[in-house]
């Protein structure tokens, strides 16, 4: 009996013509998607894995508030802890400098356990031996740290990153300030992402490219607003060719409204951090937590590559938290309630809870 042939649907995947990749800070997603940790593991879920290779970043910075810092540095450290080449700009005329700010990662207490010894402790009692004993935990304690391989980390923002992270990296620092234009800054972003083109056979590294206020009036092209957005225009065009995700964050109120919206429409990845007031009363009464606040994320536009499907977020608005003041958190804004003691929502009608009480509702 001849054996049957199976028939495949022409609409079936080609798995082999998907690229493989080792790299534990690569993710693979929906329709060949490949993702890059943002470094804030909330903000990956809300963007529905991350950011996508190939992708361009923008974020709009508030004038009161360098909330944007925040997933500057998030998204820098998270190159660092995966050992990712990284690009750093910044009107800052020493922008290394900038790299000791960046936070370390939170050492989980399975890692700490791992590495406790109470007897050991005990017994470290000499100064000598005391810096002895402790060199050799720290140098256990980072290799661990090294060798485990998530993709999305959580950071201390309390903290420093350690040395042997910046030592080891292929790191490099450019400063935009005394720039007359931006082609010099061009040939330099075209020369490192060259270093890590896109395959079609296998992912083995990402780069990332960190721009901080690119439109800062300190630097001698701000009012050349054509020139920037060109230059905006020929980073995309590059990033969608090779293994890297470009962050930038901008102040729209230093551009007209015209080419704010230019390069908002430019951007893969649109996003906004607001601050928020200790004296808005207002604001304090409807939502639950306001006192936990540090300021607001607005999520503008989600990055969909290879579909036209789009991708819908919870929320627009998330509240930016500190947790236990080192974390970074991301929450669903909620409504508090008009009476504490009773609990009663704005979600609920006074009429209909009396109403419910006295006699059933007639439909």
């Amino acid at each position: 009996m001849a054996a049957t042939k199976t028939r495949s649907s022409s609409f079936s995947r080609n798995v082999s013509a998907v690229p493989s990749f080792q790299n534990p800070g690569l993710k693979s997603g929906p329709s060949g998607t490949i993702f890059l940790s943002s470094g804030i593991p909330d903000l990956d879920k809300i963007l529905g894995g991350g950011f996508p290779l190939g992708s361009l970043v923008m974020v709009m910075e508030d004038a009161e508030a360098p909330h944007h810092m925040l997933l500057l540095r998030n998204f820098m450290s998270q190159g660092l802890v995966h050992n990712q080449p990284l690009l750093y700009s910044s009107p800052s005329t020493d922008p290394r400098a900038f790299l000791g700010t960046l936070p370390s990662p939170v050492l989980s207490k399975d890692d700490k356990s791992h590495y406790h010894d109470p007897e050991q402790e005990k017994g470290l009692r000499i100064a000598w031996q005391y810096k002895k004993y402790f060199g050799e935990y720290q140098q256990n304690l980072d290799s661990h740290r090294d060798n485990k391989h998530e993709y999305s980390t959580d950071f201390d923002l309390r903290k420093p990153v350690g040395r042997h992270f910046l030592s080891r990296q292929c790191i490099d620092c450019v400063s935009i300030q005394e720039s007359p234009n931006l082609a010099a800054f061009r040939d330099r972003c075209a020369t490192f992402l060259a270093q890590i083109p896109r395959s079609d056979a296998a992912i083995l590294s990402a780069g990332r490219i960190a721009i901080q206020s690119l439109c800062a009036p300190q630097c001698e092209y701000s009012a050349m607003e054509w020139e920037m957005l060109s230059f905006i225009r020929s980073l995309k065009s590059k990033l969608r060719s090779s293994n890297a995700v470009a962050l930038i964050t901008f102040l729209p109120s230093l551009l007209s409204p015209s080419f704010s919206k230019r390069w908002q429409h430019m951007a893969d990845t649109l996003l906004s951090v607001r601050a928020i007031h200790d004296e808005d009363k207002e604001l304090a009464k409807l939502l639950t937590g306001y006192q936990d606040m540090v300021g607001l994320l607005n999520v503008h536009k989600v990055a969909r590559i290879n579909t036209q499907v789009p991708l819908i977020p919870e929320a627009g608005t998330f509240s930016i938290k500190l947790q236990k003041r080192r974390s970074l958190v991301l929450e669903c804004l909620n409504q508090a309630p008009i009476d504490a003691s009773s609990g009663s929502s704005y979600a609920k009608s006074s009429a209909c809870s009396e109403s419910s009480k006295t006699r059933a509702l007639d439909f």
